[in-house]
């Protein structure tokens, strides 16, 4: 409920801005009606930002990576004892 509060209390701080930048001169009327736009244009490319750099940075497990192959390859021979097709080795 507080992570609530928070983007409310956010949200009309930033409309209120808006509303003053409209209401003033500061800047030209045309910019001031599209800066909602630019911010989410601008939030899109940090989030965009973000996830790649998450997927450069992904760790690589190469012990994690062993286990894995030998669950698999135990999974398959369990299915194959079952009589389940599992595809190609």
């Amino acid at each position: 409920m507080k992570h609530i509060v928070k983007i409310m209390a956010l949200l009309v701080a930033l409309s209120a801005i808006w509303i003053s930048l409209l209401q003033t001169s500061v800047l030209p009327e045309s910019y001031t009606w599209l800066l909602p736009l630019y911010s989410i244009v601008t939030l899109g490319c940090y989030g965009l930002l973000m996830v790649g750099v998450g997927l450069m940075r992904f760790p690589t497990c190469p012990q994690e990576s062993l286990l894995l192959q030998e669950d698999i390859v135990e999974a398959k021979g369990f299915l194959k004892e079952k009589g389940v097709d599992v595809g190609s080795d």
